[in-house]
C-alpha cells in the first residue's frame, strides 16, 4: 500500500505565498508521475500542476508563472510553491501519484487534501 500525505496549507492574504508538500511512502518501487489537483466548493477537481518521470511538466493556465512544481526523488516528495496567490486559488489541494509497487503492480493514489484559503 502507498500513502500520500500533504502538508503546508493554510490561510494567507492575496499576494502571499505558500509551499505545499506531498510525501509518498509505503511499498514503492518507482513513481511514474505526480501531480497537484485542487477542488473548490461546488466545483470539480482540477489539475493544477504535474510532472512525469520523463520530464514533462504541465501547469493549468490559471497558475502559470505563479506556481512551481518540484520534486525530491530521493525522498519521494513533491512540492508546490505557490506565489502571488489570489482568492480564486482557494480550494482543497490534493496530491496524486502513479506508483509502481514493489510487487510490480501499478496504482493511482490520492492524498487526504490540504486546505488553502486566500483572503482578499
Amino acid at each position: 500500500q502507498v500513502q500520500l500525505v500533504e502538508s503546508g496549507g493554510g490561510l494567507v492574504q492575496a499576494g502571499g505565498s505558500l509551499r505545499l508538500s506531498c510525501a509518498a511512502s509505503g511499498s514503492i518501487r518507482s513513481i511514474n508521475s505526480m501531480g497537484w489537483y485542487h477542488q473548490a466548493p461546488g466545483k470539480q477537481r482540477e489539475l493544477v500542476a504535474s510532472f512525469t518521470v520523463g520530464g514533462t511538466t504541465t501547469y493549468a493556465d490559471s497558475v502559470k508563472g505563479r506556481f512551481t512544481i518540484s520534486r525530491d526523488s530521493a525522498k519521494n516528495t513533491m512540492y508546490l510553491q505557490m506565489n502571488s496567490l489570489k482568492p480564486e486559488d482557494t480550494a482543497v489541494y490534493y496530491c496524486n501519484a502513479d506508483v509502481v509497487g514493489r510487487n510490480w503492480l501499478s496504482g493511482n493514489y490520492w492524498g487526504q487534501g490540504t486546505q488553502v484559503t486566500v483572503s482578499s
